[in-house]
């Protein structure tokens, strides 16, 4: 299909770092997909938290299923708008590459066991990820992914003013022009991610019966959606009522349906007032040209305050986010300590480090490590490091 002047080209692509011979069956984009789909960060994501953890259901979210869903939502808006269908989905797949085991409550813990060492955040352990740390090519760390595809993942939430040192140091390597904004197609995937947590946390926390389908009436877009499925219950004489799972199902994609389609109506005026040529048009706006309308915008962020104050924050999360953030400082404390007891492959970067002098070179490679556990494997090597019955 062919995209509009303002999305990303093939023919101005600025490349990767390291230059290789292009595919000839796959564009860039779909090259870059492509080694993020079959990356190890990926697959570990089936195993990571979304908002509940990972042995707490089978039916809930992941941090894969959820990147998946974000995928899904971004493409079908890209392709409404004429962007690179395929950058965009790459985008959404990779986007939450860095996140730790537990979710957010691993990540707090990791950043403040790290504080001292320069920190840790998500968005450039993502970067970390795909530059650095996958292993998987004889000419290269990382995937070499193109310059569009990086300057995404560091820049996906705007212009970056204060980078860390490492998201600053590779910036300056490739060139990713952090004090502008990304491509149309990394602004899609960062609000598809917003449409995509909003929607499925609301039903995990329905499914999981924190939330009711009562509560949903005080929300915007929220409880027009429900009146909408509603009103289809009644007309398909469905009389189970609030206690019918297809309620929430309907109400669901009603209100994925309701912000996409607001997403791409107030992008396209954004679009007409702007009258862009070429992509770089998109990244040296005055503001992000993929945005919501006012109304919308501001119905979203009620919905934000509700989760957090309803289900992020609901005795029986806090109660499972507490001993996550216990099992991640407890790792990072015994390890960090005596570096001799990582495994083979990492035990030998960290004690070199160690031994030269850079402690916090050596305590980045322990949170290399945890950072990229699974829920399941932190939980077991917890056990390994703490309890004399699970072997070491």
């Amino acid at each position: 299909m062919s995209t509009a002047p303002y999305a990303v080209q093939t023919a101005t692509a600025r490349g990767r770092l390291y230059p290789e011979a292009e595919a000839p069956t796959r564009s860039p984009w779909q090259r870059d997909r492509d080694r993020v789909l079959h990356s190890a960060g990926f697959r570990t994501l089936q195993y990571k938290t979304q908002v509940f953890l990972n042995h707490e259901g089978d039916f809930f979210r992941t941090r894969l299923t959820h990147s998946l869903e974000v995928a899904q939502v971004a493409r079908s808006i890209a392709r409404r708008l004429g962007l690179e269908e395929d950058l965009t989905e790459g985008l959404a797949l990779a986007h939450d590459l860095g996140h730790t085991p537990f979710g957010h409550a691993g990540e707090e813990a990791l950043s403040t066991a790290m504080k001292p060492w320069g920190g840790f955040d998500h968005n450039t352990q993502s970067l970390r990820l795909v530059t650095l740390l996958e292993r998987r090519y004889f000419a290269f760390d990382g995937l070499n992914l193109t310059w569009e595809m990086l300057e995404g993942l560091a820049k996906h939430n705007g212009p970056v003013d204060h980078p860390t040192p490492y998201v600053a140091d590779y910036a300056a390597r490739h060139g990713l022009e952090l004090g502008s904004y990304a491509s149309a197609e990394a602004q899609v995937a960062a609000l598809s991610d917003d449409i995509a947590y909003h929607a499925h946390d609301l039903d995990d926390g329905l499914r999981a019966g924190l939330l009711h389908i009562e509560d949903l009436e005080t929300l915007p877009v929220v409880r027009e959606a429900l009146a909408d499925a509603r009103a289809a219950q009644q007309q398909a004489g469905c009389h189970a009522g609030n206690n019918d799972p297809r309620l929430r199902h309907e109400t669901i994609r009603r209100v994925i349906n309701t912000l996409a389609m607001d997403l791409i109506g107030q992008t396209q005026r954004n679009l007409e007032c702007l009258t862009p040529t070429c992509s770089d048009d998109i990244r040296h706006a005055a503001r992000p040209v993929v945005a919501y309308s006012p109304e919308i915008a501001a119905a979203n962020l009620e919905i934000r305050k509700f989760l957090y104050a309803r289900l992020y924050r609901h005795w029986r999360v806090n109660r499972m986010t507490r001993k996550a953030r216990l099992t991640v400082e407890s790792i990072f404390a015994i390890l960090s300590e005596n570096m001799t007891l990582l495994p083979d492959g990492t035990r030998e970067p960290a004690l070199a480090a160690r031994d030269g002098g850079d402690r916090a070179g050596a305590c980045r490679v322990v949170a290399d490590y945890i950072a990229g556990m699974t829920d399941r494997c932190a939980m077991e090597e917890y056990r390994r490091l703490t309890d004399l019955s699970s072997p070491g």
